[in-house]
C-alpha cells in the first residue's frame, strides 16, 4: 500500500465513511489565498518542479535552514536542479512536520507520483514532474480547477489596479477569482518615509491628493467602492493585536501631518492611529456588507541580518506573545454599539490564545446570521495535525463547530489544494473518533454528514454570498 491511500489520516471506520461519503468530493472555496492574481490571468507555465514548489514557499525555506542547506540552494543562485535535490535530501528529515505530509499529498494528487520523496527517487521524480508541468494540463489555470475549486480570493492592496482581476473576467476559465482587500501598507506609519511613498501610490489610484487623516479616509473608500465593483466581498488584516485606544479625531490629523513631515510616530501614537484606521475599516466594511478577516498575533522579520539580504516572507517570522483580550473585546464592543459590527473571522497564530479567540467572537454574535463571529481555521504555524486539532477542540467547545466555513490555503502555490483534503480528513477523523466513543450518537450519522459537508464548503458558500 501507497503512504497515501485512500483511508490516510482516517482512524476508524466512522471517519472513513464521513469522508468518503461526504466530505472527499465537495467542492473547494479558498477564500484567502496569496497566489498572484497576473499568474492566474497568464495562465503561468512553469519552468520546473523547483519554481511551482519551491519559489516564495517560506515553510520549506525554514526546513532547508534547520538542516544545515546554505542559503544559495535556498534563496540564492543554484540551479534548479541543486535546489530541488537539497529539498529531497531534506525531505525524510521532516517526518512528523506538516511539510512530510503536504508534499507527499502534493506528490499524489498533482501528479499521480506515490513514490517518497528522497535522494534516491529525486532525479526521477523531477524529471517526470518537469514533463508533466511542459503540458497545458499543467498550467496555472488547470491546476485550480483540477482541484474542483469555485472561488479563489486573492490578497490585493488598496492601490492595486485589479487589471488582472479584470482580465480573468473578461476571459473566465470556470473559476471565480476574486480581490480582497488588505489595507496593511495604508495603516503602517512607523515608517513615515515608505509611508508617503505609499500614499503617494494610493492617492494616484484614487486621483487625488492625500494630505490629512480624512483624504486618506476619502481615499480608501473610493478604492474600497472600486474594489466592491470587481466583486470584493471580504476584507483582511495582519495585525500583532488588536488596537482600541482612546483618541480625538483632531489627535489623529496630527499624528498625521506629523508623519507626512517625516517625523518618527511615538509607539503611542501609532497605537492611536491604529485604532481609529481600523475602526474606520471595519465601520466601511459594515457598510458595504463585507465580511472580515482579522489574522492576530505574527511577529515578522525578527532576523534582521536576513531580512537585510533576502527581504520579508522569507522564513523569518515567528508566533508572538502578546495579549489580545481586553484591546479586542474593546474594538468589537464599540462596533457594535454603533451597529456597525460587520460579519468577521478571527485567526490567531499562538495556540494559547485559542479559546481567548472563541470566546471573544462569541461575545459579539447577535442571531442575525448563523457564525456571523467565528474562530478561523488553523493559521500559517497552525494549519497542520496538531493546530488543526485544538482549533477544532476549541471552536467545539466554546462556540459552533457546525458553523465554521472551514479551511482555507493560505499559500502562495498553485500546488496547495491538498490541504483542504488534509483538512476534511482531520475533521472526518475527529468526528468519526467521537462516534466511534460514544460521544456522538450513531443515529445521527446522516445529519453529522450534512455537518461535514457544510464544514467542507457549504457554510463558506452561504456565509461570503460570492
Amino acid at each position: 500500500m501507497s503512504f497515501i491511500h485512500p483511508d490516510f489520516m482516517l482512524h476508524s471506520e466512522t471517519a472513513r465513511q464521513l469522508y468518503h461519503l461526504h466530505a472527499e468530493h465537495m467542492p473547494i472555496i479558498d477564500y484567502h489565498c496569496h497566489l498572484s492574481p497576473r499568474e492566474i490571468a497568464e495562465n503561468i507555465q512553469f519552468q520546473d518542479l523547483t519554481q511551482l514548489w519551491l519559489g516564495g514557499d517560506h515553510y520549506k525555506w525554514r526546513a532547508l535552514r534547520a538542516n544545515g542547506v546554505p542559503e544559495e540552494y535556498i534563496t540564492g543562485n543554484r540551479s534548479s536542479w541543486e535546489k530541488f535535490q537539497k529539498w529531497a535530501e531534506t525531505v525524510p528529515y521532516t517526518m512528523r512536520n506538516p511539510l512530510y505530509h503536504w508534499t507527499h499529498l502534493e506528490l499524489s494528487r498533482v501528479f499521480g507520483i506515490d513514490k517518497l520523496l528522497g535522494p534516491d527517487t529525486a532525479r526521477e521524480i523531477f524529471e517526470e514532474c518537469n514533463a508533466m508541468l511542459a503540458t497545458p494540463e499543467f498550467r496555472g489555470q488547470a491546476l485550480i480547477k483540477k482541484f474542483h475549486v469555485e472561488v479563489v480570493c486573492t490578497t490585493d492592496d488598496p492601490a492595486d489596479d485589479l487589471r488582472w482581476h479584470q482580465m480573468i473576467a473578461r476571459h473566465p476559465f470556470g473559476v471565480k477569482v476574486i480581490p480582497a482587500w488588505r489595507p496593511d501598507r495604508a495603516m503602517a506609519i512607523e515608517n513615515p518615509q515608505n509611508y508617503k511613498a505609499y500614499l503617494k501610490q494610493l492617492g494616484e489610484a484614487a486621483d487625488m491628493e492625500i494630505s490629512s487623516y480624512s483624504d486618506l479616509c476619502t481615499a480608501l473608500r473610493k478604492r474600497h467602492d472600486f474594489f466592491a465593483a470587481n466583486g470584493c466581498k471580504l476584507s483582511d488584516h495582519g495585525l500583532e493585536k488588536f488596537y482600541c485606544e482612546d483618541y480625538k479625531d483632531a489627535e489623529i490629523e496630527l499624528i498625521f501631518k506629523k508623519v507626512l513631515l517625516g517625523i518618527l510616530p511615538t509607539p503611542e501614537e501609532v497605537d492611536k492611529f491604529r485604532s481609529a484606521f481600523l475602526h474606520d475599516q471595519a465601520v466601511m466594511d459594515a457598510e458595504s456588507g463585507w465580511a472580515q478577516q482579522y489574522h492576530v498575533g505574527a511577529i515578522r522579520n525578527n532576523n534582521t541580518k536576513m531580512f537585510a539580504e533576502v527581504g520579508a516572507d522569507t522564513g523569518y517570522d515567528a508566533i508572538h506573545d502578546l495579549d489580545l483580550a481586553a484591546a479586542g473585546h474593546r474594538f468589537f464592543d464599540r462596533l457594535t454599539q454603533e451597529g456597525k459590527l460587520a460579519k468577521t473571522i478571527l485567526y490567531c497564530l499562538n495556540p494559547k490564545d485559542n479559546a481567548v479567540i472563541t470566546t471573544m467572537a462569541y461575545t459579539f454574535n447577535d442571531g442575525t446570521v448563523p457564525g456571523k463571529m467565528q474562530f478561523g481555521s488553523g493559521w500559517w504555524f497552525l494549519d497542520q495535525e496538531v493546530g488543526m486539532r485544538r482549533q477544532m477542540d476549541s471552536l467545539s467547545n466554546l462556540g459552533l463547530i457546525s458553523r465554521f466555513v472551514g479551511m482555507l490555503t493560505d499559500s502562495r502555490s498553485f500546488v496547495s489544494y491538498p490541504r483542504h483534503e488534509y483538512f476534511r480528513r482531520i475533521l472526518c477523523d475527529v468526528f468519526g473518533r467521537d462516534i466511534e466513543q460514544g460521544k456522538l450518537p450513531a443515529s445521527e450519522m446522516a445529519f453529522i454528514g450534512q455537518m461535514v459537508e457544510d464544514i467542507s464548503y457549504n457554510n463558506a458558500k452561504n456565509y461570503f454570498q460570492f
